[in-house]
């Protein structure tokens, strides 16, 4: 059996843990906003010298929190929720979202055969490497629809994993310590690159 003494180490490794995971989780988010809007060749060629991100105003931030659509949204209201996601080990299911997004866009069947195949391997079939938590009788219904892809193949599995966001997800991100900060200061971070 276990001393005192030792349970009490692991209970503090945890919390240390847990703590370096949340700091983390802050410069995470960072970095991601400053690359997820170009990720490859600069647009205009051109490596910056500056880039200037300009967080949402707290009122801006303060609509998330009307709708989870609203959040969703927002290229800041998405990226500051996936990276929370993330934080919580759950980020498949933003993944599988977008995914799903994505792929009802695409119109070429061949395109849409291929991108089915790709979010079945990924997220839905047994194992997979960020497998989403659906039931059976659902990736059942998706083996069977992708064998002819349409646009509608992950429609059941998409409705299910946006209802556990919004219901389970959404509402942790609003009682967060992040999404808070973001509803009091209005910041504004610029960061020098060097060339």
């Amino acid at each position: 059996m276990p001393s005192a003494a030792g349970a009490i180490s692991n209970v503090r490794f945890v919390c240390l843990f847990v703590f370096l995971r949340l700091k983390d989780w802050k410069t995470r988010l960072s970095y991601f906003l400053q690359n997820s809007s170009s990720p490859g060749k600069p647009k205009n060629g051109k490596k910056s010298k500056q880039q200037t991100f300009i967080k949402p105003s707290p009122e801006e931030a303060q609509l998330w929190s009307e709708a989870f659509d609203e959040l969703l949204a927002s290229k800041y209201g998405l990226a500051a929720f996936r990276a929370f996601l993330k934080s919580e080990f759950c980020e498949e299911n933003i993944e599988f979202w977008l995914a799903c997004e994505d792929f009802k866009k695409t119109k070429s069947p061949q395109k849409l055969s291929s991108k089915a195949r790709k979010i079945y391997t990924d997220f839905i079939e047994k194992e997979a490497p960020k497998e989403i938590n659906i039931d059976f009788q659902t990736k059942t219904l998706i083996a069977q629809n992708i064998q002819e892809a349409t646009s509608g193949c992950f429609t059941t599995a998409q409705k299910r994993v946006y209802s556990l966001m919004e219901n389970n997800s959404y509402p942790r991100f609003l009682e967060s310590e992040f999404y808070q900060d973001l509803c009091k200061k209005p910041q504004i971070t610029t960061e020098s690159h060097a060339t």
